[in-house]
């Protein structure tokens, strides 16, 4: 067994957990980690995209008294039934544009010029929605995410396509997207997690089926740590993030897309980091 491999795994997964909730695009920081930790061939890059599943756990566990009672309450319950059509609904897009583009938008979207531009861009877009609801409270219609309608759900899912393209951040994209279309900071937030689950699940199961021939038995363990990092360091990151919506805008993390993006120029300028892998 390769201890160094597995504190790598480890260490991969920590990244993944403290970033795929935050609007701050753990796919740039996995890059940046990889990179420096020497964990960027081709099975690796599966394991980024398997061990989102770990992280889809904690949600699951956070929110599991909410997933419980809709799933028991299907059968009878009108607005159990809406909230998990509105989910379905917001997953169907990213489904179909990343079938028919997700192979075009890998070979030529994924360079430093754009990954930079997306976290700076998406940084600026965060400040203006914050701006926007704080000077115009009426812009908040819905406050919970059991006042959705299917037509809101379906504008989240067409929002959170846009994180196909590098650096953008599901997250990100989800709740900020959201927020301009009305949903409370709060509201914006629980649906970007309850959308989460089929959207990395399903990421995840398609990267490991097409991917299985660079795969074997021996990478159990590598996995295996990685996935329990990345649940448990998600489960303290969502707890975290909770309470810290409830009384803070996003605005640090806007700024922090900001440097991140002109660290991304710097880094692949300098040739540091191989950004384009």
């Amino acid at each position: 067994m390769d201890v160094t491999l597995l504190i790598k795994a480890a260490l991969m997964g920590v990244v993944e957990g403290l970033t795929e909730f935050l609007p701050i695009s753990s796919t740039g920081h996995l890059i940046l980690a990889g990179a420096l930790l020497g964990f960027n061939d081709d099975k690796a890059k599966v394991f980024d995209i398997a061990i989102q599943t770990g992280a889809i756990g904690a949600v699951i566990l956070v929110y599991w008294q909410k997933i419980r009672a809709t799933l028991v309450a299907l059968p009878t319950d009108t607005q159990a039934r809406q909230f998990a059509l509105n989910v379905l609904i917001a997953f169907v897009p990213a489904v179909l544009l990343g079938l028919l583009f997700g192979k075009a938008i890998k070979a030529h979207l994924f360079t430093p010029v754009v990954v930079a531009s997306t976290f700076i861009l998406g940084g600026m877009v965060i400040l203006w929605a914050e701006r926007r609801q704080a000077q115009l409270p009426g812009a908040v219609r819905i406050q919970e995410v059991d006042d959705m309608s299917w037509k809101d759900a379906l504008k989240v899912g067409l929002v959170q396509c846009l994180a196909m393209v590098p650096g953008t951040s599901r997250s990100g994209a989800t709740i900020i997207g959201g927020m301009l279309m009305g949903l409370s900071r709060k509201a914006a937030t629980d649906f970007s997690f309850y959308l989460a689950i089929p959207t990395l699940i399903g990421a995840g199961a398609y990267s490991l089926f097409k991917e299985r021939a660079l795969l074997s038995w021996s990478d159990v363990p590598m996995f295996g740590v990685g996935l329990l990092a990345s649940f448990v360091s998600a489960w303290l990151c969502v707890r975290w993030l909770l309470r810290f919506i409830a009384t803070h805008s996003f605005t640090g993390f806007a700024w922090y897309r900001i440097v991140f993006g002109l660290v991304v120029l710097a880094t692949a300028w300098g040739g540091w980091i191989p950004w384009t892998a």
